[in-house]
Parts: structure tokens; sequence; C-alpha cells
């Protein structure tokens, strides 16, 4: 399948996705710095997590919350490593009226 879906849940990524949004995500192994992706938590493989990747690492990609004061990310996990991505996000389709 080409794409799946997230739904966003806390602040961690505020202001730009905000808890409860709905993302497709784009299923793709093109991803680069800037891009908000989605992938399995590297120490909890059964979570997804949505985080912008900030750089590369020999070990994956260093990813980081837009909203840093409540984020666990890169800084607390280390790299994620680039089997875990899932992909990254296309659009918002829920809330409807924030389209």
């Amino acid at each position: 399948m080409r794409f799946t879906r997230v739904r966003i849940i806390g602040p961690s990524m505020e202001p730009a996705l905000r808890n409860a949004d709905w993302w497709v995500v784009r299923r793709t192994g093109e991803v680069r710095p800037g891009d908000v992706i989605a992938f399995r938590h590297p120490l909890r493989p059964d979570l997804v997590v949505v985080k912008r990747i900030v750089s590369t690492d020999p070990d994956g990609w260093w990813v980081e919350g837009d909203n840093a004061a409540s984020s666990e990310d890169s800084r607390q996990f280390g790299a994620v490593p680039r089997t875990h991505v899932i992909g990254r996000l296309s659009w918002r389709y829920r809330p409807l009226h924030k389209r």
C-alpha cells in the first residue's frame, strides 16, 4: 500500500500539527531534513511517532518535535534507523474545517 494514515496525539508537533489531526502518510524512501515523517519508535517498535527530520546521522535520521518542551525525540532515544521510517506526512484530512 502506498499510503497509510496517522492521528496526531499530543502537543509535540505544535503549531504545525495539532492534537487530534489526521494525516495521510505517503510511504516512500525519499525523505530529507525538514520533512515530517511517521516512524516506528526505536525503543518501542509497536509505537508510531511523528516528528520532523532535522539532520542525518550515520545511524539514521535525527528527529525532533517542533514543540521541544513537549517532545520525546532523538534527544532522548538517538537516531531513527532508516528501516523504521514509514513515510512522509502528505496532507491533513481531518478535521475538515482546518483543510
